[in-house]
């Protein structure tokens, strides 16, 4: 009978060890999270982890598997009772969540966060692939993430320069916010969606930060890349154009170069970037039209 208890106690140590021991390796295993950024949503499930998020944010809409969870808000509009609800053991953001006291109040609720870096740049996304593989345990994965994104981005440069552009295209890309709810310019600011479009062989608008007619006219992009959200809205190509301010004064406009492009695509790097850069070459430079404007 002895014996058969210590067996017994033996073997609920072993589970014990396996179920509760191992929580975290280096970083966390098999544990309910709630991502509040959208390129570690993406990142997460590219490491194969995507089974352990159980609520993103609203902006995290890639891959389409990350639609299906519950979301807890907006980004930078976060509601910390909708978080402390889904009872996480970790709560992983990139340093631009708000409002300023969601992390202060979650924290104080016994909620563990972790924060990670950006991906704003190619080196940045390199990182960030290799700083999450190391906290999941899944280094070989990021490496071969990391492998894949400079393979795409190599194949996106070949694509360009066989494509033989003599007139670089001006393009700007126009954004619906969800926080404002209104339209905005989002190229001129030396983001992700600026480097897109030299990596596609274009020149993002610079110098306008207001969402007016005239400012838009000024500028006048030969081509304009809507993101989904905010071209979906108005319904069709025709209805952007007449609709959103000062569009159908530009070559764009008039040209109804107008590309709709997901939102994800343009504001992070990552393992899909060459391949959303090749899309974009496309798009702007159609073989037909390769040369010319």
């Amino acid at each position: 009978m002895k014996k058969f208890f210590l067996l017994f106690l033996l073997a609920f140590v072993l589970f014990a060890c396996d179920r509760f021991g191992n929580k975290e390796s280096g970083g966390a295993k098999d544990m309910r999270i709630v991502c509040l950024s959208k390129q570690l949503t993406e990142m997460v499930f590219a490491l194969g982890k995507g089974h352990d998020i159980v609520a993103v944010d609203l902006s995290s809409t890639y891959p389409d598997s990350a639609k299906l969870l519950k979301t807890v808000g907006y980004h930078r509009s976060l509601s910390p009772e909708a978080i402390v609800a889904m009872n996480p053991g970790l709560v992983i953001h990139s340093n631009d969540i708000g409002p300023d006291n969601v992390l202060p109040q979650i924290e104080k609720a016994g909620l563990k966060t972790k924060a990670f870096g950006g991906a704003n740049t190619v080196d940045s996304a390199r990182l960030l692939l290799k700083e999450l593989g190391n906290f999941f345990g899944e280094e070989p994965k990021a490496d071969s993430l990391v492998k894949k994104m400079d393979e795409g981005l190599a194949r996106a440069a070949d694509t360009l320069k066989a494509r033989k552009i003599h007139d670089s295209l001006k393009v700007m890309i126009i954004h619906f916010g969800l926080r404002n709810n209104n339209y905005f310019v989002m190229s001129g600011r030396n983001g992700v969606g600026d480097k897109m479009i030299r990596l596609a062989g274009g020149t993002p608008t610079e110098g306008v930060r207001e969402m007016s007619p005239e400012a838009v006219a000024l500028a006048n992009p030969d081509v304009i890349i809507a993101t989904d959200y905010g071209y979906d809205k108005m319904g069709s190509m025709d209805k952007f154009i007449s609709s959103v301010p000062g569009v159908a004064l530009t070559n764009a406009g008039k040209n109804r170069r107008v590309i709709r492009f997901e939102e994800h695509d343009l504001i992070y790097f990552g393992p899909r970037s060459g391949d959303n850069v090749i899309k974009l070459i496309q798009e702007l430079y159609p073989i037909t039209g390769a040369a010319t404007k």
